[in-house]
């Protein structure tokens, strides 16, 4: 795929489980108009269940923020119609939901940490399977100064709250190792680094 253009975007649980991960997609999603974010309720099951595992400590409402921000954040793209047939030729039976709700919305991209679940003989018919890592670098590749803006918005943020503004580690431990190159270039240009292309040129 060349580039973005509204494109429709189904989420896989574990990319909305993950706080980069999350955080990335969502303001890039409300900063710009290139896509459009799908997911269901059984995404979102999925999301609340590993956070209270990884969190057994928390209370309700901090579980219940987390879900009810990803709705509010992709209202538009809640799919509840969709049907679970014999299409998904995956090797987890447990994502067949994921491939047929992703379907039902005509998707032209499934997001998903787990891309290997989502790719058999003929899966291509269906929709584009990404990583975050290579999503988030396509939209950068269309629209960089959307990055950079949301680059901006992410180091306000935490600087507001850690000593140490470290977005490029953020997302190397999220899997995104390609993006966070892109991402540490974004702050270098805001900070008015010159950086040398490729070629090593000043």
């Amino acid at each position: 795929m060349q580039g973005l253009g509204r494109h429709v975007v189904f989420v896989d649980s574990n990319v909305l489980y993950s706080r980069t991960a999350r955080d990335w997609l969502g303001l890039r999603y409300i900063e710009g108009d290139l896509f459009t974010v799908f997911w269901t309720e059984e995404v979102l099951a999925d999301v609340v269940h590993h956070l209270r595992k990884k969190h057994p400590t928390w209370d309700g409402a901090k579980t219940a923020r987390v879900r009810d921000r990803i709705a509010a954040t992709f209202e538009v793209g809640r799919v509840t119609d969709f049907t679970v047939d014999r299409s998904n030729q995956g090797e987890d039976p447990d994502d067949a939901h994921v491939h047929a709700a992703a379907v039902a919305c005509n998707a032209d991209i499934l997001l998903t940490f787990n891309t290997k679940h989502f790719v058999w003989e003929g899966s291509e018919a269906y929709y584009d399977t990404m990583a975050p890592d290579e999503f988030f670098t396509l939209v950068d590749d269309t629209a960089p100064l959307m990055v950079r803006s949301v680059t901006c918005q992410q180091r306000d943020y935490w600087m507001t709250r850690t000593s140490e503004v470290d977005l490029r580690g953020r997302l190397r431990a999220a899997s995104c190792p390609q993006f966070a190159e892109r991402v540490l270039h974004h702050l270098h240009e805001l900070a008015g680094i010159h950086v040398a292309d490729g070629n090593g040129d000043a």
